[in-house]
């Protein structure tokens, strides 16, 4: 028998492998279909007869799990899982659907961790333990085994109580649900100073928690991101930091520790006061379990991948097909025996009317000038910042809204009366810099503060976040309100960490009006949150934008193929489907909105049909025909439509759709008069 033959076995890992669950007809239908094993080598693999492996592949046969070979979903879902184990090198990995159940996406990764944890977990064992929703939900869902000797320890000191996942709250949780010894550290996760730090882990009882912690021969992981509703921040680790002068290049952390896009450890003044497990010290554990999901949570996790933090990986479908992209990945792995779909002739250069590409942004801001000149000013000393020609006016709120260049008429097109005041624009799918930002705030400004609204993206947010407290120290008070609509984006439990969009739009008409009405500063904040709670929007490319200094497309799309929920910077969406009619694009995006929005027979919306850059009227008329169709059949009216370019990512081929479910405040505002470039209502 081959090396192919032999059992595979890793450290803290035995027996079927996760990703097939408890089925082992699937995972004898996936031994003789995809890797070709004949019986008697998957009865070797399996640790069971050739008499049972026959009864197993004539049963999954029986039971439709294969005809001639896997059935196509479940396929995914395991060849998702080979490719993330076989790329970074785990023990195992576990992939859950992403959608499918009305449960949350965190109490569902919960269930999945519980399930990995029962079948690795020991007698005797010492199980270290972070913290985080998913860990708590993790621990809430495990059953009680036969196991003897247990301990579980916290991984770090405790947090604020203000959480109900800290890290005492997911031990103890963990080891009454194992029927474990539970062992906290006691002392604070942040301590005031290195000097305390060294004083606390000197005391007897800290030193002793310390040493069993070392001991730990697993460890279940949480993974967070750094955005603001995260774990990480809601626990207080920043409290009285400023994260983007000291914690620059961090992506993610793990029990307390930041870590880069490259998984490298990031150094700063929380290190010498954080007591619990470092980096190193977690990667000698031999059996590792990182459970994490969300596409908000897509950088942080391939962060600790790449680091080598985690041994065994539970995730969902729509998170690990992103991280797999990002590592170059052009589509998931084919079935073994049959060819690769062959790719587009590659276009090597794509033709653009540009002059130097590192000119373009400046050029397009100065023909926007020349083209808008009854709408648009430079505000003086930044030439990335624009103001309206007739702002601001004493006593009113100033509106300033802002962003990467390329989503043209995005930003600039929405400046000017009874809309924003003013904004700041960046480079090409990069945020503006601080300085722009504060020119712009300064100049919006009538003395009864100013509103900052910007899609949630983490340099915007950091940059927009420093331009207030620069204004701030000005005597300018700022309110922000950060967009995020892109249903794709994130699961609907974890909403705050959607990207925004197109729906800024709507925000931006919402909030322009309140402003417009001399409303003050906080009202006008309300108003533009609660439009951006009530907006939704989904997007479908058919051609990926191109680059505008390579000048080639931003990532590979088969002929036959379409991209589900792409971003506005030229990402790839969250799923790859095979090209179909122009209804049944639009009621995939519809079906999406609709499960989300909820509307009851009798309620209005406004829509926005927006190309993403070279989509022509004509499909856009037609989705809309289709879009209208199904809302008629729910009962809902449409009291707005918008086609057209109005938030694009340069020549994508694809289209948003966009719905803001309607109140009658909101309906008002919506039909106030404004006049832009972009969007001009009388």
């Amino acid at each position: 028998m081959g090396d192919k033959d032999a059992p595979r076995s890793f450290p803290g890992v035995t027996g079927q492998p996760l990703r097939f669950g408890d089925d082992p007809l699937l995972w004898a239908s996936w031994l003789y279909y995809q890797d070709g094993l004949t019986q008697g080598q998957i009865a070797t693999r399996m640790g069971v007869s050739r008499p049972s492996v026959n009864s197993y592949l004539a049963d999954a046969r029986t039971k439709g799990i294969v005809s001639i070979e896997i059935d196509p979903e479940r396929f995914r879902a395991l060849s998702i899982a080979q490719a993330m184990q076989d790329h970074f090198g785990l023990d195992d990995c576990l992939v859950i659907p992403s959608e499918g159940s009305d449960s949350p996406l965190i109490d569902r990764l919960g269930a999945a961790g519980a399930q990995v944890l029962s079948r690795l977990a020991r007698s005797g064992d010492t199980i270290a333990v972070t913290w985080g929703r998913t860990v708590l939900s993790m621990a809430h869902r495990l059953d009680r085994g036969a196991l003897q000797d247990l301990r579980v320890v916290q991984a770090t000191g405790g947090t604020t109580a203000k959480i109900p996942w800290t890290p005492e709250a997911c031990a103890t949780r963990l080891a009454g649900a194992l029927g474990a010894r539970s062992i906290p550290i006691s002392a604070p996760a942040i301590v005031s100073s290195p000097d305390m730090r060294a004083l606390l882990l000197r005391e007897p009882v800290v030193a002793e928690q310390m040493a069993i912690l070392a001991q730990a021969n697993r460890i279940v992981l949480g993974i967070s991101s750094l955005r603001p509703e995260s774990t990480i921040h809601s626990s207080g680790f920043f409290d009285g930091l400023s994260m983007p002068s000291q914690y620059h290049a961090a992506v993610g952390s793990i029990a307390g520790r930041l870590i880069s896009a490259r998984g490298a450890p990031v150094d700063g003044p929380l290190e010498a006061r954080t007591i619990g497990i470092d980096l190193a010290a977690l990667k000698t554990i031999p059996c590792r379990i990182g459970v994490a999901g969300g596409m908000d949570k897509v950088q942080a996790i391939l962060a600790a991948l790449r680091g080598g933090y985690v041994s065994v990986m539970v995730t969902d479908a729509d998170t690990a097909r992103a991280i797999l992209t990002s590592e170059g990945y052009d589509d998931m792995p084919v079935r073994t025996g049959q060819p690769a779909p062959a790719p587009l002739p590659e276009r090597v250069r794509i033709k653009k009317f540009l002059n130097r590409p590192q000119d373009a942004v400046n050029e397009t801001v100065e023909g926007a000038l020349l083209a808008h000149q009854g709408l648009l000013a430079p505000v003086t000393g930044a030439p990335r910042a624009l103001r309206a020609v007739d702002g601001p006016r004493p006593g009113k709120v100033g509106l300033v809204i802002g962003g990467g260049a390329g989503h043209e008429p995005g930003f600039f097109g929405y400046v000017g009366r009874g809309l924003a005041d003013a904004v700041a624009i960046g480079n090409v799918f990069a945020a503006p810099p601080p300085d722009p930002i504060l020119a712009a705030t300064l100049a919006a400004d009538g003395g009864a503060g100013v509103l900052h609204i910007f899609g949630n993206f983490s340099g915007d947010v950091m940059n927009f976040e420093t331009a207030a407290e620069m204004a701030a120290a000005r005597g300018v008070t700022v309110r922000t309100v950060v967009t995020t609509d892109d249903i794709a984006s994130a699961p609907v439990d974890t909403r705050a960490a959607r990207r925004g969009v197109a729906g800024n739009v709507f925000v931006f008409k919402i909030a322009g009006a309140a402003c417009d009405r001399m409303l003050p500063l906080e009202a006008c904040a309300a108003l533009a949150l609660r439009a951006n709670q009530r907006c939704y929007t989904m997007g479908i490319a058919l051609e990926p934008g191109a680059s505008l200094e390579s000048r080639k497309p931003g990532f590979r799309l088969g002929p036959d193929d379409m991209e589900i929920g792409v971003g506005v910077h030229g990402e790839r969406g969250i799923a790859r489907a095979r090209l179909t009619t122009a209804d049944e694009a639009c009621d995939l995006i519809t079906d999406r909105i609709l499960s989300e929005m909820r509307p009851a027979e009798g309620d209005r919306v406004a829509l926005l049909v927006n190309s993403l850059g070279a989509t022509p009227q004509m499909e856009l008329y037609i989705l809309n025909r289709r879009l209208r169709q199904r809302l008629q059949a729910r009962g809902v009216a449409v009291h707005r439509t918008l086609i057209g370019h109005y938030y694009t990512s340069l020549d994508m081929a694809g289209v948003s759709i966009s719905a803001l479910h309607l109140d009658d405040e909101l309906v008002s505002l919506l039909d106030h008069p404004c006049a832009t470039p972009a969007w001009t209502q009388i």
